[in-house]
């Protein structure tokens, strides 16, 4: 894979493998809000046939598009994220070796958002995100944190789960 630094396919895998688990957290909040729209499971386990070895192809792209059309199409915002959550975990197939910090959502922005979801149905106690963050350190691979650090660190957004992203960054590159 060419661009600014190399990504191997393992390293891919280890970033979808971190980013399915997030969405597979809170899949279900989704699937609660819109049970027969199955576009944000089916980019899941488009995520987790890469993870398992198979080749990236375009179902991966194509599933991780329409998860993103379901969350806009979802309801209430725990489960636009939840349904965005499932795409960010199809697409990780496909992160791209730039070193732009734009980069780092694809492998942080599911766990931020599992942050948010967590914060939103404890009536916004910013504690509860908190507590998911510290789930996403502990089981952040050193894999995980190798290809993070290869990226710029990210800037403080103007929402709360890039906030919460821009935190689960900077809580990241501590373990250096």
């Amino acid at each position: 894979m060419s661009g600014d630094f190399e990504l191997t396919t393992d390293e891919l895998r280890v970033v979808a493998r971190y980013v399915a688990e997030s969405a597979a957290e809170v899949l279900p909040v989704f699937e609660a809000a819109r049970p027969d729209d199955r576009r944000p499971r089916l980019a899941l386990d488009a995520a987790w046939e890469f993870v398992g070895g198979a080749r990236r192809t375009k179902l991966q792209r194509v599933t991780s598009m329409d998860a993103h059309r379901a969350a806009a199409d979802a309801p209430n915002e725990a489960s636009r994220l939840a349904a965005r959550c499932a795409g960010d975990a199809a697409s990780a197939a496909y992160l791209h070796p730039l070193a732009d910090a734009a980069q780092v959502g694809h492998i942080l922005r599911a766990a931020a958002s599992v942050a948010r979801i967590e914060q939103i149905d404890a009536s916004g106690d910013p504690g509860a995100a908190s507590v998911s963050l510290d789930r996403a350190v502990a089981r952040a691979t050193p894999g995980v944190v190798g290809v993070l650090l290869r990226y710029p660190a990210v800037s403080s957004g103007g929402n709360r789960v890039a906030s919460l992203m821009c935190e689960l960054d900077g809580r990241l590159r501590a373990l250096r």
